[in-house]
């Protein structure tokens, strides 16, 4: 029927108004079945908005949403493309991520005070601390309060604008528990009460059996070979800061090798590339001789710091080995373009070597240059594999039966999804 009307129009002038075109379009209708509800399994800051698409979606421009909060005025909240029914309103997530941006302005003026008018700053910066303390207010009440919303979605063409009967009033609210992560509350359970049984056989004085770890074995054949050849042990704790669990394992490792070389009477030479590993490495070190129960044998000298420089800490390093000659080398932590060039070197002096990291990137290198090579998460288990003591051993093999159940577990449901049952299916994905 309009095409019928618009016919004789476009005939009769050569350039018809748009004006007048858009007064013979039919008006345009509204989105409907307006539903607002609460997202769940969240902290409570987010609500599903859904809406049925207007019968003219294929010849509007835009949806605008727009949102009031406890009564007050409709906000623009997003526009979206014609074809969208529903939109996820994150309001204090956006929030905080607001706030996060101001307070990243704020670092920057602040680095940049020397470089423009103090004055200018300071009242930018005042400014911004305003409005970082508005938007922790406004996300405060919105968590604490829990506000009510109401939307509406406008369907927009040209100049036109329809609305949408309001939505009933919603509210985000927390959830205690996600649902979905049952799975995940069993898995921990299941771990708990493995790492509780076997920490108090372990406290009982059985013997719980750990796999043997070449390298680890091999510890006390490459502290004996040093002390016969009567040169020293060389002990690198990798490159990384004192934060790095890989450093953290190393240290642990060195607390067992330092007490042998004290009982041994064998020196030992532990350089460091960071300042607060040096400070922790040289008490252990010293620890280890008073345990040992020859705390007069300790010399200072023997852990030491050398330069934070990458590759002069590697250089340094490489001249000890060849000035010193130490008949054992160990290199466990953190490593990167180094490791090759440590272990190279010290398979050149014809030392033995142990070496440990969890950089997967650099095992291949450690792997070709030294005798045994711990690899990965048996870095870890060494402290516990060293010393025996109950609470470390009980935990090693909790892991090692965890591991084990998840495996077959695993297994057992591929079979299963493979013969067509589709809760196996579903517990793996949900996996």
């Amino acid at each position: 029927m309009t095409l019928l009307i618009l016919i004789p129009l476009l005939f009769s002038q050569t350039e018809p108004p748009v004006d007048s075109l858009a007064e013979l379009l039919p008006p345009i209708r509204p989105a409907t079945g307006l539903q607002v509800s609460d997202v769940p399994n969240d902290e409570g800051n987010q609500l599903i908005v859904r809406w049925t698409l207007s019968p003219d979606d294929e010849l509007i421009d835009d949806y605008v949403v727009m949102r009031s909060e406890a009564g007050e005025e409709y906000q623009k909240v997003a526009v979206l493309a014609p074809g969208t029914d529903s939109i996820m309103d994150d309001n204090v997530l956006a929030l905080e991520l607001g706030l996060k941006q101001r307070k990243k302005q704020l670092r920057q003026l602040g680095r940049d005070l020397k470089k423009a008018q103090k004055k200018d700053y300071a009242d930018q910066i005042l400014v911004l601390e305003i409005q970082i303390k508005g938007i922790q207010e406004q996300i405060a009440t919105l968590k604490e309060n829990g506000l009510l919303y109401r939307y509406q979605v406008a369907t927009v063409r040209g100049e036109e604008t329809v609305l949408s009967k309001p939505s009933a009033a919603a509210q985000a609210t927390g959830q205690w528990f996600h649902v979905g992560r049952i799975n995940v509350l069993v898995a921990m359970l299941f771990f708990f009460f493995l790492v509780m049984y076997f920490v108090s056989q372990a406290k009982k004085g059985k013997n719980l059996f750990l796999r043997k770890i070449a390298g680890l074995e091999a510890i006390d054949e490459a502290v004996g070979r040093a002390t016969e050849m009567g040169r020293p042990i060389l002990f690198v704790p990798g490159l990384s800061h004192i934060g790095d669990i890989a450093t953290i394992a190393a240290l642990n490792i060195l607390q067992g090798i330092a007490k042998k070389a004290a009982q041994y009477d064998t020196p030992i030479i532990v350089p460091n590339r960071d300042p607060i590993v040096y400070t922790v490495a040289r008490e252990i070190v010293k620890e280890a001789y008073s345990d040992a129960g020859r705390p007069d044998a300790f010399n200072p000298d023997s852990v030491f710091f050398v330069t934070s420089s990458q590759f002069a800490y590697v250089a340094a390093v490489n001249g000890i080995m060849l000035r010193e000659k130490p008949a054992t080398n160990f290199f466990l932590g953190m490593f990167w373009a180094e490791s090759l060039l440590l272990a190279e070197t010290g398979n050149m002096s014809g030392a033995i070597q142990i070496a440990g990291t969890d950089a997967s990137a650099q095992l291949p290198f450690f792997i070709t240059a030294c005798d045994y090579t711990i690899i990965g998460e048996e870095l870890y288990a060494a402290s516990a594999y060293l010393s025996r003591e109950p609470n470390l051993v009980g935990t090693i093999k909790a892991q090692d039966w965890g591991k084990a159940t998840i495996g077959i577990f695993l297994i057992a449901l591929t079979i299963l999804a493979l013969f067509g049952l589709e809760f196996a299916t579903k517990i793996i994905t949900s996996v």
